[in-house]
C-alpha cells in the first residue's frame, strides 16, 4: 500500500485513511489508485467484517489536487474520459462493497471528498465540518459522483447544492441526509465505536444481502452504475477541454475570479 493510504486493521475492522494532510487529503491519481487497492482488498479478506474510512490531520477530503488538476486541464478529453472513469470506479467500488462501511468525517468534505461520504452505508461528521459541490464554479458539474450524491440527499437538495456550489455545515449536512449523524471532535471515537459495535452483532451473510437489498430495492444496480458512469465520465470530459471549462479551471489555478462572477445578480 502506498503511504497516500494508510490501511489498519483493528479486530475485523479495516480503517482506511486518506494521508495527504499535506493538501487535505486531496485526490490525485495514486491516491484514487490506492484506495481502490485497498477497497478490494478489504472486500475479499473474509476476516474483515466492516470498513472505516477516515481522513489524516483535521480534513476529510479536499477533492480534487491542483497538481492533478492542472494536468488535467491540459489533458485531452480522452484523456480526462480515462482519469474519471478510474474516479467512477473507486466511488463504484464503495457503494457497491459487500460490507457495511463508515464514513468518519474528521472534517471538511468537497467535491470528491463529498462523494466518498455519500457512498458510505453510515455517516457520521465533527459539528465543524464544512462541505461543497462547488464545481459550477469552474465551470464543470459533479458528474462522477452525482449517483451517489442524489441517492444519498435526494434529487431536490442536490439541484440546489449542484447549481449554487455554496458551502454549507455539518448541521445541514445532516439535515439533507448526507450525514446520519453530527458529534464533537471529543465524541468522534466514540460515536464510531457505538455503530462497530451494532454492526458486530449483525451476521455478515445477513449485512451483505440487507445491504443489497437496500440498494436493489431503491433502484441502483452495479450494471446501471457502470452505464451511468460512462455517460457522467463523457460529460466532465467535454466540459473540461470546453471553453467555459478551460476558463474556469485557469481562474480557479491563477486564484483569479472567472469573467461569470457577479452575472447573475
Amino acid at each position: 500500500m502506498t503511504d497516500s493510504i494508510l490501511s489498519e486493521r483493528r479486530g475485523a475492522v479495516a480503517w482506511l485513511t486518506l494521508n495527504r494532510p499535506q493538501v487535505h487529503n486531496a485526490f490525485d491519481d495514486g491516491l484514487i489508485a490506492a484506495l481502490t487497492e485497498a477497497l478490494a482488498a478489504a472486500d475479499a479478506d473474509p476476516a474483515v467484517r466492516c470498513v472505516v474510512l477516515s481522513g489524516s490531520g483535521s480534513t476529510f477530503s479536499a477533492g480534487a489536487d491542483l497538481n492533478w488538476m492542472r494536468g488535467m486541464a491540459g489533458a485531452s478529453e480522452q484523456e480526462n474520459r480515462e482519469d474519471s472513469l478510474r474516479l467512477a470506479r473507486l466511488m463504484r467500488s464503495l457503494q457497491f462493497l459487500s460490507k457495511p462501511t463508515i464514513a468518519r468525517v474528521n472534517g471538511a468534505a468537497y467535491g470528491g471528498g463529498v462523494g466518498l461520504v455519500a457512498c458510505c452505508d453510515i455517516a457520521i461528521g465533527v459539528d465543524g465540518a464544512k462541505f461543497a459541490l462547488s464545481e459550477v464554479k469552474l465551470g464543470l458539474v459533479p458528474a462522477v459522483i452525482s449517483p451517489y450524491v442524489i441517492a444519498a440527499i435526494g434529487l431536490r437538495e442536490a439541484r440546489r447544492l449542484f447549481v449554487t456550489g455554496e458551502v454549507f455545515d455539518a448541521a445541514e449536512a445532516r439535515r439533507i441526509g448526507l450525514l446520519h449523524a453530527v458529534v464533537s471532535g471529543s465524541e468522534l471515537g466514540e460515536a464510531i465505536e457505538r455503530q462497530l459495535h451494532f454492526l458486530a452483532k449483525a451476521g455478515p451473510l445477513a449485512q451483505r444481502e440487507a445491504k443489497q437489498l437496500a440498494l436493489r430495492i431503491g433502484g441502483v444496480d452495479v450494471a446501471a452504475a457502470e452505464r451511468i458512469d460512462d455517460a457522467n465520465a463523457e460529460l466532465i470530459a467535454r466540459l473540461r477541454v470546453s471553453p467555459e471549462g478551460q476558463h474556469g479551471l485557469g481562474a480557479f489555478l491563477d486564484k483569479r475570479a472567472p469573467a461569470w462572477v457577479g452575472q447573475a445578480t
